[in-house]
């Protein structure tokens, strides 16, 4: 009989260093939640653990390096589409992302389909029974409340990447297979569950998100303690995301405005962004502080993007901002010199010293190699409200939601934004010129995201495919006999071949289609 075999992390190796108490477990194969969670202090130094998650490299049997945690699904996600590039070719982990060779290695226990399967079942497998033990904890109510909010946000969230990575996007695939669904305690051994619709994700994620926005809303400090935990804003901020891909525009209006209501958020300028590298920043809803001890070193999200920290990854293959996309910037924009290079004469060819190279994240303090992961920003916010405001047909309103940000970037943008036609049609070409105001909503969220969010999920939701051949066109690999038309079976992950194999319950024929 095949059983499930994904693995079952052990909470005390997630357990972050600043937390006073050692969280100490048995094996996972043989806990039982309440014996762990018998009060919500041990419960809190559980789910601290699930956000080290987010930052903490490795998750397969090798290539630890291009596996820093969230940031680095964020970052394959945007270099398998169109704006984003690796100047060097061949050089560097992720570079098989981008020439779109997510579907090379999914047998073993080395490449993308099981690393990422691994990162979010195991978050999953963790924040499940936190959740069983919502009725035997003891301790302060009010800390119970808030960290049983944080673990169904946190379910939500895996799941949410989860569909997005192993299935085409929600509307028009609601009944196609999505992935299994675990909401109680899992240990070696347990039978692998089959995998559920589209539908049946979502609809869980949906619920997940209603029970942690209520409970979360419900203790007297909405605010988070410390930036790496989801609080009531960060949770609408992920609902607001998941709204937006289902098309539940309205929803994703509402969850957006909740979580711009913050206290004391707001747009953060250029200049204040700087290196996109602390959680400390005005605009930031949820990031991670990375200090000396906790970070991955050559193998950090920063030592990927900088070409300025010698001897990194980053230094040789160079991350860069597509022609296409760098072309529509406005010349006023302070993104357009501030976070790239923009084409250099003569291309000297040496650390960030290269055409379209970017600039717009970097190492916070390069003795260290340290710089703060950060997952969500109002500015984000700012977009999807805007974008779903224009769905609605509601245009004056997504023009004054979107001035929140493109005037504290453009010194002429309502010179521009006026340029725009009033209509939610955009252009199938996504290097075409912009016309209408659809078509600004999506171009500032490209650039403004431009690294931290992942657009290739944006080509999936808005069902747009690309091209990376066009008259002067930078990109290294332009994967011209490569299917990138929209719902390209190159936008998704294959099952890893582990759960194939370990799960009674899924078969060969389950696994989603592999172009090689």
């Amino acid at each position: 009989m095949k059983k499930i075999i994904y693995a079952i992390a052990l909470f005390a190796a997630f357990s972050v260093s600043s937390c006073t108490d050692e969280l100490n477990t048995v094996p996972s194969d043989k806990v039982s939640g309440p014996t762990i969670f018998k009060d919500a202090t041990s419960a809190e130094t559980a789910i601290n653990g699930v956000y080290r998650m987010l930052y903490v490299m490795g998750w397969s049997s090798s290539w630890a390096h291009e596996n820093c945690g969230q940031t680095a699904i964020n970052l394959l996600a945007d270099l398998m589409a169109e704006d984003h590039l690796m100047q060097d070719q061949g050089s560097g982990w992720f570079y098989e992302d981008y020439r779109l060779n997510v579907h090379g290695d999914f047998s073993g226990k080395s490449g993308r389909s099981y690393s990422i399967w691994n990162f979010y079942y195991t978050m999953i497998c963790n924040v499940n029974y936190i959740i069983a033990s919502e009725s035997a904890m003891a301790g302060d109510p009010e800390l119970k409340q808030s960290i049983i909010g944080q673990a169904y946000a946190m379910r939500a969230f895996a799941y949410s990447y989860l569909i997005q990575l192993y299935q085409q996007t929600y509307v028009g695939h609601e009944t196609y297979p999505g992935v299994p669904l675990y909401t109680e305690p899992t240990v070696a051994g347990s039978v692998g569950k089959p995998r559920g619709t589209v539908q049946q994700v979502y609809d869980l994620i949906n619920a997940d998100l209603g029970k942690s926005i209520t409970l979360l809303g419900g203790v007297k400090n909405k605010v988070h303690k410390h930036a790496s935990q989801v609080d009531y804003y960060v949770a609408n901020g992920i609902k607001a995301r998941v709204s937006l891909v289902q098309g539940h525009y309205q929803d994703a209006i509402d969850a957006a405005k909740e979580a711009l209501g913050r206290p004391d958020l707001k747009v953060a300028t250029v200049k204040e962004l700087g290196g996109n590298n602390s959680v400390k920043v005005s605009d930031v809803l949820w990031g991670v502080e990375i200090i000396k001890d906790q970070t991955s070193g050559v193998g950090s999200f920063f030592a990927h993007m900088d070409a300025d920290v010698p001897g990194s990854y980053g230094s040789k293959a160079r991350q860069c901002i597509s022609y296409g996309l760098y072309n529509l910037i406005s010349d006023t924009d302070e993104r357009k010199s501030s976070w790239f290079r923009g084409k250099l004469t003569p291309d000297i060819g040496l650390n960030s010293n290269v055409s379209y190279c970017q600039t717009k994240f970097k190492m916070a303090d390069y003795s260290t190699r340290t710089g703060d992961y950060i997952f969500m920003r109002a500015e984000e916010m700012i977009l999807i409200k805007a974008e779903a405001e224009c769905k609605l047909d509601k245009y004056p309103e997504a023009r004054t939601t979107l001035k929140l940000l493109g005037n504290a970037r453009d010194s002429k943008f309502e010179d521009r934004l006026a340029l725009r036609t009033d209509a939610k049609t955009f252009n199938s070409d996504t290097n075409a010129p912009l016309q209408t105001l659809m078509d600004e909503i999506l171009f500032q969220r490209r650039l403004e995201l431009w690294g931290e969010f992942g657009r290739i999920f944006d080509l999936q939701r808005l069902g747009l495919g690309y091209s990376r051949v066009y008259d002067k066109s930078n990109h290294t690999e332009k994967v011209s006999t490569k299917p990138t038309t929209a719902a390209s079976p190159l936008f998704i992950l294959p099952l890893p071949q582990s759960e194939i194999d370990g799960n009674e319950n899924i078969t060969d024929k389950d696994q989603n289609p592999i172009v090689r």
